[in-house]
């Protein structure tokens, strides 16, 4: 089996999750991490596609949340400079029959009706193209906007998710 782990990050702490999530895949099948400027638009000979990105202005990042990001980081790069997950998923092909996808965000620690989720608004997009989503989204939270800024145990549970996943979709 084999998962792609498309990633959105403004500072660095979205990437984290990524990587944990795909390290716990791992034990199941083979995982590629990309960042989502470089995601292909079709996604073929995947089983499993998991999609994340930070949480801004209630959902997925655009244009505008991306180029306060890019001011609000000054001299550091952003993470992702191309585009976002929004416009990935616009843009991404109708999947393959069978193929799975979850999704995942990063986000302040407040009730989801209040923050609204990056997460969720990707889960519908992916549904609308054909993939078949087989978990909740999940939500992982930071405390400020820099990289290192996640919660203490946000990386092991990120991990612990994909470990979840591929039991899930090993079974």
């Amino acid at each position: 089996m084999r998962a792609l782990v498309v990633y959105e990050s403004m500072f660095g702490s979205t990437e984290e999750v990524a990587r944990s999530v795909a390290k716990g895949l791992s034990g199941r099948m083979h995982v590629d991490v990309i960042n989502v400027d470089d995601a292909p638009d079709e996604v073929t000979g995947v089983d499993l596609v998991v999609a994340g990105g930070p949480t801004h202005l209630h959902g997925l990042t655009g244009k505008r949340s991306r180029d306060a990001a890019a001011q609000q980081a000054g001299e550091q790069p952003l993470h992702s400079r191309k585009r976002g997950l929004r416009e990935w998923l616009e843009g991404l092909a109708t999947a393959s029959p069978g193929t799975q996808a979850v999704t995942f965000d990063t986000r302040i620690e407040k009730p989801a009706w209040l923050t609204g989720s990056a997460a969720r608004a990707a889960a519908k997009r992916l549904r609308r193209k054909g993939y078949r989503v087989s978990a909740a989204p999940e939500s992982f939270f930071v405390t400020g906007k820099e990289a290192g800024d996640l919660h203490p145990g946000e990386l092991e549970r990120a991990r612990m998710w994909g470990e979840s996943l591929g039991d899930r979709a090993d079974g």
